[in-house]
């Protein structure tokens, strides 16, 4: 370990806290040094809040190590006494959250031995998520155990007020470490043994310039109007230098989401119309030109989106963008012409390009002459050392040399992918390939599919893949599904997604062996820390510029500083990629500063930690006491049986949060039983709809209905979206069956007993449960268990004979449910119950008793404050309202 790692090790070991580090400094090896610390049977240790492909990365980087224990992955494949016998085993547990929630309510983890629990990816963590939840309940059963979470995302604690000290609170945490890339004791450590970097700055041509230009305008004019057409929404972080970053689709969301609803055609077109830009100006500096001429000539032409009223089609900046996207493909002989704005005149130069089949000259990516200039650099480096070595039995220069190992790391597969082809064919041979399927595209006509060979980890047996599609074949449709898709570099269509979990690409250039490896989009988030450990190279390429991976490579370097390692940096000069690559700087530089700024004036409370004998939680709902005497009234503990799916959700935490104590069980009927006779059925937005639609929720609501006096459906909506079923625009004045609402209506009419009730937030939901239970019983565990939905005590008299009939009858005086099915069998309808004797209701009841309370509650005179005249004409009432009480499989009709 470096000096500054020690360091951090020693300040996070001795006390619990959350470290934030700056990305690519090494979150994971100081992660791993502290599994291998406790990877021993006499500690128990939880590991939270990592995902398989970190499981995975940890267990093979310590059994590397040697480590004879290590750490054992807990998932839903094992059974309840499995885990119970696991727990007992001690050392370090990957658990899911789901599972060890579960386990921790019903006692199955010996909490008071468990020595501590660490949190990966901690900024993740909020109040209302299951980790959260975990770390309460440990602490209320343990109040020596560590807690220690982290992070090397110090962006996600700048947001929202006092945020990290709200998440310091969640953790149960007082310290909090900072450690930035411009901290002191890193910057000492990673100058002792500094990387040979060479920059690379590469100009653009004068047609990506102008294309650069065009697009930049248009976002901001996209910007413009959708501030302009939004005054009440914040918008400060909504500017073109957010733009060109990758976060920027989180910013819009954030901003907009809670308002989707209430925001105008034009404004959602707007943003649609933000995202597709980005998309063609990150594939300016990522691809080739042909690749770009195509998207914008799609985007262009395309029908659909004319037909959405895209404004930035019609703008001067869109002529531009269009006309020197062509001149890098068609040169000057096809672009003398003025393209005009009608969509005719579109149409008819469409028509011109698919005539032509030949190229002035195709302008060949910038990047790939520089990358080829440093290939032949390193050859030319390594030829010379061979000439200085002495020569040996096996010294020939054409043979790879293994110290001479490159690696080109870009952005994504697709990257990769035509950096191989560029090595292997050359920019024209690359360039007329891609033209010539653009030409059959445009004609109509399909082309071969390439057979590019893509050589991929020596693990993966299968050594070769044929890519599927190509890039340019994409129509517009496609193009924009995959967006999100090609933001995170695994673009199905320019190559074949790789199987392996390394994602590495090995290819033998210029004498030498070359890896590509893609930096985004890859199967292993940890796929450049297996990369450089494996392969050790000596030359790096950083075909696109990258934070992360240039802190990687320092902290690598001072790590190994026998082995020399030479850095070559590529980025176009004055360009979004190099306004990108900087704003990421300078967005985590004021995180850090903020941080820091915000530990020197956060206020925590002693027990904050949770370490004390005080309980975690707020006060469960005892309130002083109102005589004179003073103390505190005794009050039965609050308690909710949840269903054991619900435990994906928040809701669960957020009820335990309010002092409500929760027994997980498997419910049929129901997900949260708040009292004998209060069930609550929970449905999100999008599991409503679908249960309206496949009739599960009627179902759902028959089974409550039947076996709970007082059944409800909650609905309940997310934090961050809009408070509505429908959006407005889509709210029509005619009634439709297929509507939402109109079936909502219908089934509130088929259960009358159903009540809805509708909260914004689980927040909401939890404190509508504590309203609901307040002053009510508890409800019983083993009694819920036994209501199912398939049967009951009652199962075939229920489904014989209709619900309403059944209960009015169940209402009636000496009747209850052991002989109301007497009455229904002996008797056709109520009318007919009304005239029999009490010699024939004894006989049907079996109880002189019964039959007697039956008998008065029919024919004697009530003593209500009612009209005159209504005992009278009771015979003609009962008549006239008869209910019959025959099997709904005989057919018979109701009387009307």
């Amino acid at each position: 370990m470096l000096e500054f790692e020690n360091q951090i090790f020693l300040d996070t070991f001795q006390e619990d806290g959350l470290l934030i580090m700056s990305r690519g400094l090494g979150i994971n090896r100081i992660f791993a040094e502290f599994l291998k610390v406790y990877c021993d049977p006499a500690s128990l240790v939880l590991v939270l809040n990592t995902t398989p492909a970190d499981e995975s990365y940890f267990t093979e980087l310590l059994e590397k190590q040697g480590i004879s224990n290590p750490p054992k992955i807990i998932t839903n494949e094992i059974s309840a006494s499995e885990r119970q016998l696991t727990y007992a085993q001690g050392g370090v547990l990957f658990i899911t959250s789901r599972i060890l929630v579960v386990d921790l309510l019903t006692d199955r983890v010996p909490v008071e031995h468990v020595t501590g629990i660490m949190a990966y990816k901690a900024h993740k963590i909020i109040e209302s998520c299951q980790e959260a939840f975990i770390l309460r309940l440990y602490r209320q059963k343990n109040k020596t155990g560590f807690i220690k979470a982290f992070t090397d995302n110090p962006e996600a604690f700048t947001s929202g007020f006092c945020h990290v000290e709200r998440m310091m609170k969640n953790l149960h945490v007082k310290k909090l470490f900072l450690w930035p890339r411009f901290h002191a004791s890193v910057v000492s450590s990673l100058k002792k043994h500094k990387i040979d970097v060479v920059e690379v700055h590469q100009t653009m041509t004068p047609a990506m310039t102008a294309c650069q230009t065009s697009l930049l305008d248009l976002i901001n004019a996209c910007i413009t109007e959708l501030k302009r057409s939004n005054p009440s929404i914040d918008t400060d972080e909504i500017t073109v230098e957010n733009a060109l970053s990758k976060s920027f689709e989180t910013i819009i969301r954030l901003q907009l989401e809670p308002v989707w609803h209430q925001l105008s055609a034009r404004t959602r077109q707007l943003v649609a119309d933000l995202k597709t830009l980005r998309l063609i100006l990150r594939h300016l500096t990522q691809y080739d030109a042909v690749t770009f001429f195509s998207l914008v000539q799609s985007i262009r032409t395309s029908e659909k989106l004319f037909g959405q009223n895209t404004g930035w089609l019609f703008l001067d900046a869109a002529d531009s963008l269009y006309m020197q996207a062509k001149l890098r493909v068609y040169g000057n002989v096809q672009c003398s012409k003025s393209s005009s704005k009608t969509k005719e005149d579109n149409n008819g130069q469409e028509n011109s390009d698919e005539d032509e089949e030949t190229t002035n000259g195709l302008e060949l990516c910038p990047k790939w002459q520089a990358l080829s200039e440093i290939l032949e650099e390193i050859k030319q480096e390594e030829d010379d050392c061979v000439e200085i070595s002495p020569p040996g039995p096996s010294s020939a220069s054409d043979l790879p040399k293994p110290d001479a190992r490159i690696l080109i790391c870009a952005e994504d597969d697709r990257t990769c992918n035509q950096i191989k082809e560029y090595l292997c064919e050359g920019g024209e041979g690359l360039m007329n390939k891609l033209f010539q399927k653009y030409l059959a595209l445009r004609a109509g006509t399909k082309q071969q599919k390439p057979n590019v060979e893509i050589v991929k980890n020596k693990e993966d047996k299968k050594s070769s893949k044929v890519t599927k599609e190509d890039p340019v074949s994409l129509t517009l449709t496609q193009m924009l599904k995959n967006s999100n898709v090609e933001d995170a570099g695994n673009d199905k269509n320019g190559i074949e997604p790789l199987a392996t979990s390394k994602d590495i690409y090995f290819s033998m250039v210029l004498s030498a062996m070359t890896i590509i490896h893609p930096l985004h989009g890859c199967s292993d988030p940890h796929g450049m820390s297996r990369t450089l450990e494996e392969i050790q190279p000596k030359y790096v390429i950083l075909y696109d510029p990258e934070i992360s991976v240039v802190r990687q490579l320092e902290v690598y370097k001072a790590s190994r500083p026998s082995q020399q390692l030479r850095v070559y940096f590529m980025m176009y000069k004055e360009s979004v990629e190099e306004q990108r690559y900087l704003t990421m700087l300078r967005k985590e530089k004021e995180s850090f500063e903020y941080l820091i700024r915000e530990k020197a004036t956060m206020v925590i409370s002693e027990e904050q930690d949770g370490k004390s004998e005080d309980t975690l939680v707020r006060d469960r709902g005892q309130k002083a006491s109102s005589s004179r005497s003073g103390g505190i009234e005794p009050q039965q503990t609050q308690k909710i049986i949840v269903d054991m799916r619900e435990f994906r959700s928040e809701l669960p935490s957020l009820i335990h949060r309010r002092g409500i104590e929760i027994e997980p069980v498997t419910l049929e009927v129901g997900d949260y039983i708040l009292t004998p006779d209060i069930c609550v059925e929970r449905k999100s937005v999008s599991d409503l709809i679908g249960s309206l639609n496949n009739g599960r929720l009627y179902q759902q609501a028959l089974s409550m209905c039947r076996f709970y006096k007082k059944p409800m459906v909650l609905i309940e909506f997310d934090t961050n979206k809009p408070f509505a079923l429908q959006v407005k625009s889509s709210v029509s004045g005619d009634v439709s069956l297929n509507d939402i609402t109109t079936k909502l209506a219908i089934l509130t009419m088929q259960f009358p007993k159903l009540r809805l009730l509708w909260c914004p937030s689980p927040y909401a939901s939890s404190e509508l449960f504590e309203e609901l239970k307040e002053g009510r019983p508890q409800p019983n565990a083993e009694v819920a268990m036994t209501v199912t939905a398939v049967s009951s005590e009652m199962p075939d008299w229920t489904d014989r004979y209709s619900h309403g009939p059944q209960d009015f009858v169940l209402r009636m005086p000496g009747i209850n449910s052991k002989n109301y099915q007497s009455i229904l069998n002996k008797f056709k309808n109520l009318y007919e119950v009304s005239q029999a004797s009490l010699e024939q209701l004894t006989q049907a009841l079996g109880s002189s008793v019964h039959a007697q309370q039956l008998y008065d509650f029919m024919h004697k005179e009530q003593r209500v404050a009612i009209e005159t005249g209504a005992a009278g004409n009771s015979k003609k009432n009962w008549k006239g309202k008869g209910k019959e009480f025959n099997s709904k499989k005989k057919g018979v009709k109701r009387k009307k």
